[in-house]
């Protein structure tokens, strides 16, 4: 396994590669657990070489608290890429990634970015956007791996690959979960053993809500889904919603002929925890 630091070493190593459309690219923010190895396995299963990236990306933070909180285990996450036979692994530091101004490109998402985690989090979606399309230029792969667990910015990165017109196709993977439901973040890892008991609810309430949407209008859906976390003193609701997953616009009407996705956000404590179920 190979680790690069700066653009022009990883740069120089993949072209003297005989890649044949065969470079899988994974990004991280490192921290990994099993999810983000269930991710690495997929790519290594379709593509000749896979590259990983670790690189917490200051832009799509809002918060400096929240990026200076972020869990870092370099030596712990290389040993995990090395033990799942990763090719590559790309360590850039900020000036490396930007080299003059930390700041993100203004991007038109078509709405995308509006609706859901975009409306807490502003300018999260064009730093994600930034960073994205930083790497895509620098390692030019052929696959990249995204998981579902952040739905709404996977479907964001498809339209910022489809707006650029880069020859980059984006892999979803389905969310790794914890035995008992819980999607794998590593934020998990800041829990509380209170919120940590309480979290499972999160994913128990979204099974729960697919079966009732193929029995009740979207409203009572979500009326019951509040009733879930009204007196639950671990975990608080920020919002939930129902959306189209092409749009990801919020419905309130089932139509015939979409496909619906049921999209969460809850506050364990300090730790911001966020999940989604296909309905349909």
């Amino acid at each position: 396994m190979k680790v690069f630091k700066t653009v022009s070493s990883v740069q120089k190593h993949l072209n003297s590669l005989n890649l044949k459309k065969s470079l899988g690219f994974v990004p991280t923010m490192g921290a990994l657990h099993d999810g983000h190895l269930s991710i690495i396995e997929k790519a290594k299963k379709e593509n000749k070489f896979v590259i990983v990236s670790i690189f917490v990306n200051p832009t799509q933070f809002e918060k400096q608290e929240d990026l200076k909180k972020y869990p870092n285990q370099l030596e712990l996450d290389l040993e995990l890429l090395k033990s799942k036979k990763c090719d590559f692994v790309f360590i850039p530091s900020v000036k490396e990634m930007y080299t003059t101004r930390i700041e993100s490109e203004p991007f038109d998402f078509q709405g995308l970015d509006k609706v859901m985690e975009g409306t807490s989090r502003e300018g999260h979606f064009d730093g994600v956007g930034t960073i994205v399309k930083k790497f895509f230029e620098i390692i030019q792969p052929h696959k990249a791996y995204f998981g579902e667990k952040d739905f709404q910015q996977l479907q964001i990165i498809k339209l910022m690959v489809n707006k650029n017109n880069l020859p980059i196709q984006i892999i979803p993977c389905d969310i790794y979960r914890e035995k008992d439901g819980l999607a794998m973040s590593s934020r998990n890892i800041r829990l509380s053993a209170n919120s940590r008991e309480a979290a499972p609810l999160i994913y128990q309430t979204l099974v729960k809500c697919k079966n009732l949407f193929l029995k009740k209008d979207i409203n009572k859906v979500k009326i019951s889904v509040k009733n879930q976390f009204k007196n639950n003193p671990d975990l608080d609701l920020e919002y939930f919603e129902i959306a189209d997953i092409t749009t990801l616009v919020p419905s309130s009407v089932k139509e015939k002929n979409k496909k619906y996705r049921a999209f969460i956000a809850v506050h364990a404590g300090s730790i911001r925890l966020i999940d989604n179920i296909a309905l349909n």
